[in-house]
């Protein structure tokens, strides 16, 4: 079996928040991910025989092989939150055409009209019951996870994101003028849902920080008009910021889209620690480093879309120009996004192996 790394390095949550915080720069360039697609951490498994001594029938297998995959690949952290907390939305279904080809194939939501689209259904929607939310993931990291890492906590705090999800994003721009009373209704409501995933992250001492996601942005604008993204989105970040804040913890933030015109809001008003999500279409990370790294922790930024495409010469010279750029105070390697199951092994790898090559 080959090796996919030339050096080989160890967990350092330690370093990791330090390099977050904007401390000292680390010893070595730290990678991070918003997550990897439940098909690539099944290869990379298999690939790499790393199930050795573990029995998939026995408790918290998934957990323990996401230790031993994390540490493998050089993390110094698991992903973890509580369970049962998801709204139910509309989505489509089509064929999944990757060659690590999901089951059931790939969902997409459903734009047009989601299951609320009046005061009527959202008086009969059934909401998650956060007093129900299954913590067991939480509660079995908390007391077995090994001390050289830390716990991400999330994924939470999607307002504007479910906002358009539970609506349909054409009847959410048409309510916002026509009845801007139930989208506030509703924005309530997932902000109550949410602030309570928070409080319960928050009460596991190994949960060093908490990651909201909220896609707010597409290519050359945000979704909504950034006052409205003011008046119904970045209040309940605000609040979930503070939650991390006064617990000790980092509050993150992954967002898609071109989001310039509420950067200065996400810094100075939300108190973001770190921006996640970026795309070559949009902003290279290490532009947006020069902007805001004095300010907070810039996160991932080689393109999905190159990861898929670029040959691996030119994978290991991207990651190498962006380390130069960026250097590893407030930066942490990862993709632009995520390791969808699209995105080639060798390719993924390739960028994990120059991270740790390089070096000043």
């Amino acid at each position: 079996m080959n090796k996919p790394f030339a050096v080989s390095v160890s967990p350092d949550a330690d370093e990791f928040l330090a390099c977050l915080k904007l401390q000292a720069e680390p010893k070595r360039v730290h990678p991070i991910e918003i997550y990897l697609d439940a098909e690539i951490e099944d290869e990379i498994a298999s690939r790499f025989d790393l199930e050795s001594g573990l029995t998939p029938s026995e408790p918290f297998f998934m957990q323990k092989r996401r230790i031993v995959v994390q540490r493998f690949l050089g993390y110094d952290y698991v992903l973890a939150g509580a369970k049962g907390l998801a709204v139910q939305i509309a989505s489509k279904n089509a064929a999944d055409t990757s060659e690590l080809a999901r089951n059931g194939g790939r969902a997409f939501v459903e734009e047009g009209r989601g299951p609320i689209a009046n005061w009527e259904e959202f008086e009969r929607f059934v909401w998650p019951d956060p007093s129900k939310a299954d913590l067991s993931e939480l509660e079995w990291y908390e007391k077995n996870l090994p001390d050289d890492m830390c716990v991400l906590g999330g994924l939470a705090g999607h307002i504007a994101e479910e906002l358009s999800f539970l609506m349909g994003y054409e009847t959410l721009c048409l309510a916002l003028y026509d009845d801007p009373a139930l989208v506030a209704a509703i924005r309530d409501k997932i902000t109550g849902i949410h602030r309570r995933h928070f409080d319960l992250l928050l009460q596991f001492p190994r949960v060093k920080a908490v990651w909201g996601t909220d896609d707010m942005g597409f290519r050359t604008g945000t979704l909504l008009s950034p006052d409205q993204l003011r008046e119904y989105a970045l209040p309940a970040h605000t609040s979930y910021a503070k939650m991390a804040h006064d617990a000790g913890r980092l509050y993150l933030l992954h967002s898609c889209g071109k989001l310039d015109d509420i950067m200065e809001d996400l810094i100075g008003t939300v108190r973001i620690d770190a921006k996640h999500s970026f795309e070559d279409t949009i902003e290279d990370v290490a532009d947006a480093k020069a902007k805001y790294g004095d300010r907070i922790a810039l996160l991932g930024g080689i393109d999905v879309d190159f990861l898929c495409r670029a040959e691996e010469s030119a994978v290991r010279q991207r990651v190498r120009t962006t380390l130069d750029r960026c250097g590893t105070r407030g930066y942490c390697l990862g993709t632009g996004n995520s390791v969808a199951n699209y995105v080639p092994i060798s390719q993924y790898l390739a960028m994990l192996d120059e991270g740790r090559r390089w070096s000043r």
